[in-house]
């Protein structure tokens, strides 16, 4: 025999074995068929690309370790914090709407608890965000926790370092954990002139041959800083220029971070530390993380975190459950819209029944696949009564879902398969008619900048754009 014939007779083993293992994992039939559909189609290829981001995460022991890691600390760094009990107690039988649903939802599929000694800070855009970031990291005295997916070499990048360098100096802690996919091409020696003055600084799941396709998928999305446990930001803004809109092909960046002061930054500050111990193996428990916050306001948040090692998709659910609760309005900005079954009849029923359910979405994309299979559900999404926008003032990228009067999430997940059952999110869940409103103006903005799709003028796009709208949408359910 060839050696063409031995690694034809291999492959195709190979293949039927793969196609096995998909069929008795018991996925969503739309998943299992993508992947089947991929392995006839590009066998040689289906097959490195099922090792490398297909294989089904809820079984990996890494993650089942993780968890139960995880609520050991949550229960050991939150039993002395009474007032979330109080207050789950006080609120529980009393809360109507869309909080009403979502509370103990979140309480219970993440043991993510009530806080109401809050005040948070919508940002809208990276410039605003980084000012309030380098104005935090400039008044930490005793530590810095950040989580990052991206950290490029640029010149924020530089500026915050510089920062972060000058406050270890100090004798302030810092800590951070890097996405080792999301920083791929960030250079070795960034980090050195923080290693050198006592940063400590650690990759999240390393990607290395031959481990490479065990930890490629499994991502952290999540994008943390907190100040001495009492300032906590997240979102959708990572640290890049582009995020100044200093990118040439992108424009304008638009998106939206958060920054929030009070008790729901304990619970930023714990799903850190459980992430810290994933990568580390160390284990920081001392109450200096967890000070006293004193009166800061009366908004109600709730930190919800999901991620493969997650019992349940809790961010997931909480859309799910946010947009079916929902009588009023329902405005929704990401920059990908690539929802599952659950997601896309919630939408469009929501708008059958009368809800008045808006989608804002880029004009341009900055990852073609992922933009024409957005795309692709256009049509029935219009058909149900759902408006679409197109951004023109550059690119959108925020994460960010309006819900009646009294509910706004804002955080890393977007509105795709892969954030709610891939990578590790995190987003803030704010139940206060005073942030509602400062968004609802925000979306009207978002809104005059956007460019509305009606059925006909979508009906009547290219050909060539159906073509790659098909193409994309087939391969939905793996991006």
């Amino acid at each position: 025999m060839t050696i063409l014939n031995i690694l034809t007779i291999f492959f195709t083993l190979l293949t039927v074995l793969i196609s096995i293992i998909i069929l008795l994992e018991n996925r969503s039939p739309s998943r299992t068929l993508a992947w089947l559909l991929v392995l006839l189609w590009l066998p040689v290829v289906g097959i490195f690309l099922y090792l490398y981001i297909g294989q089904n995460h809820k079984k990996k022991k890494t993650f089942i370790k993780k968890s139960k890691q995880d609520y050991k600390i949550l229960c050991h760094l939150l039993k002395e914090q009474a007032s979330f009990t109080k207050y789950a107690n006080l609120f529980h039988d009393n809360l109507t709407g869309i909080k009403g649903k979502l509370i103990p939802l979140l309480m219970n599929n993440t043991n993510s608890p009530i806080t109401v000694n809050n005040e948070s800070t919508v940002l809208q855009n990276g410039k605003e965000t980084y000012e309030a970031m380098l104005e935090a990291i400039k008044s930490a005295k005793n530590h810095i926790h950040m989580e990052y997916f991206i950290i490029k070499d640029s010149e924020i990048g530089s500026k915050i370092k510089n920062a972060l360098i000058e406050r270890a100096k100090a004798g302030v802690k810092v800590r951070i954990i890097y996405d080792a996919v999301g920083c791929w091409r960030l250079k070795k020696d960034f980090f050195l002139s923080l290693r050198q003055v006592g940063v400590k600084i650690v990759p999240f799941l390393p990607v290395s041959i031959p481990l490479f396709g065990n930890r490629l998928n499994y991502r952290n999305h999540r994008k943390i800083l907190i100040i001495d446990g009492i300032l906590g930001f997240l979102g959708g803004i990572n640290i890049g220029d582009e995020y100044l809109g200093k990118n040439n092909k992108m424009g304008f960046w638009r998106d939206t971070h958060l920054k929030i002061k009070g008790e729901a930054v304990y619970v930023i500050q714990t799903i850190f530390l459980m992430d810290w111990f994933f990568v580390t193996g160390e284990e920081l428990d001392d109450s200096i993380y967890f000070p006293k916050q004193g009166n800061c306001g009366i908004q109600m948040i709730q930190i919800a975190a999901s991620g493969p090692d997650s019992q349940w998709e809790a961010i997931h659910q909480a859309y799910f459950s946010a947009i079916s609760s929902a009588n009023q309005k329902v405005y929704i900005t990401s920059p990908y819209l690539i929802p599952d079954d659950s997601i896309l009849m919630a939408l469009k029923t929501a708008a059958i029944r009368g809800v008045d359910v808006r989608v804002i979405l880029p004009s341009r994309p900055d990852h073609k696949t992922v933009f024409w299979a957005s795309k692709s559900h256009y049509k029935e999404l219009l058909q149900a009564g759902v408006k679409i926008y197109e951004y023109k003032n550059g690119f959108i990228h925020g994460k960010v879902m309006l819900a009646d009067e009294d509910f706004v999430s804002i955080g890393t997940a977007n509105l795709d398969i892969r954030s709610f059952n891939l990578n590790f999110e995190i987003n803030a869940f704010i139940y206060d008619p005073e942030v509602s409103e400062k968004m609802m103006f925000s979306f009207i903005d978002d809104f005059r900048n956007s460019k509305e799709v009606t059925l006909a003028s979508y009906s009547n796009r290219p050909k060539v754009d159906r073509v790659k709208e098909s193409i994309a949408r087939l391969f939905s359910p793996i991006l």
